[in-house]
């Protein structure tokens, strides 16, 4: 059972890659609100060189954060194909869950973990920080108070790069450790914001390759072609493989408007005469530095998930609602090895 703590709330984080780094940074920038109490990883050496708050104890034990009945939540942060034990142990335990994308490394997988965390009543959030932007909350309530009207086209672009000793890490790109290329690991973000703004398609048809650019298991470059329920087609243009890597960006466009997403920046403009802009765009990690982004949307995904967990609400990103991105990617692979649109279970 969870020991009540006054004051900022006490956490635990999993994992001290190279992912760890913009966690830590917004958990610095929340101290009245979280303290880290405690770290786990496998390798005494990188948590040795980690740069922590005060107070934070280190051990290579998950059991020392399962068995600390003052820590409410956990970040994991963990490679994806560890992430279904890990977060099974800590939901059993009744802790609620911030965890790196994506949930796990199959549709099978993640729907597990989702199962898991609402058996135990415990919170799993996930970090697809692009749903939290400024410039994609804004797009988000002009489609619900029905200002675009319905959809008619939409496009994702992820023209990104990445050098081939990224891919040189053991396990980077295969399935057993990630679950795929392009699309689980980098694309995903992209994917998810888009599925957050129009719902999911009903149908892809989709061819997915490795370039001459990269020596790698899986994916590094995708095409899909979408169609959504009410008639709206979509396309999907995912890679790693375009020096030197660019902003990502989802066009939508409406009955009565279009609207672009662009590195965090919205424009838009309505048949009403309406323009509109939200934002301004940023580094986004496209490059070959992968870290090369502002931890300030991981900093907001960590406010809203103890948030969540203090007012007992559902937290902004669910895991529940991060299904729908794995189960888009699912479906895209699937029509890449059939050579065959497939249909996309709601």
């Amino acid at each position: 059972m969870i020991k009540a703590v006054r004051g900022a709330m006490r956490i635990g984080m999993v994992g001290a890659g190279q992912a760890s780094a913009p966690h830590l940074q917004s958990i610095r920038d929340l101290d009245t609100e979280v303290t880290l109490a405690r770290v786990v990883a496998r390798s005494a050496d990188k948590l040795a060189a980690l740069h922590l708050p005060a107070g934070a104890v280190t051990s290579t034990r998950l059991e020392d954060i399962l068995e600390d009945a003052t820590i409410a939540a956990v970040l994991v942060l963990t490679p994806p194909n560890s992430h279904g034990e890990i977060v099974e142990r800590i939901a059993r335990a009744g802790k609620h869950v911030l965890v790196e994308k994506p949930l796990d490394v199959s549709l099978e997988k993640a729907e597990q973990m989702v199962a898991i965390c609402e058996q135990n009543g415990v919170k799993l959030a996930v970090m697809l920080q692009h749903r939290i932007r400024d410039a994609s909350l804004a797009l988000a309530r002009l489609i619900q108070d029905g200002s675009l009207g319905p959809l008619l086209s939409a496009s994702a672009s992820i023209r990104w790069w990445r050098p081939q000793t990224y891919y040189n890490e053991p396990g980077r790109g295969t399935l057993a450790r990630d679950g795929g290329g392009v699309l689980m690991t980098q694309a995903i973000h992209t994917l998810d914001l888009m599925l957050s703004l129009t719902g999911m398609p009903d149908r892809v048809l989709a061819m997915a390759g490795t370039s001459p650019a990269h020596r790698m298991e899986c994916e590094d470059t995708v095409a899909a072609v979408l169609r959504y329920p009410n008639g709206a087609i979509g396309n999907i243009d995912a890679t790693t493989a375009a020096w030197p890597g660019f902003p990502e960006r989802i066009a939508l466009n409406f009955a009565q408007g279009s609207a672009t997403l662009e590195a965090g920046e919205l424009r838009a403009e309505l048949t009403d005469g309406r323009k509109i802009q939200v934002g301004v765009r940023q580094a986004t990690g496209s490059g070959a530095n992968p870290m090369a982004f502002d931890h300030a949307f991981h900093r907001a995904v960590l406010l809203d998930f103890v948030t969540a967990i203090r007012s007992h609400t559902e937290p902004a990103i669910t895991g529940r609602s991060a299904l729908q991105v794995q189960r888009l990617i699912a479906a895209m692979m699937e029509s890449s090895h059939r050579g065959a649109a497939v249909s996309i279970a709601s």
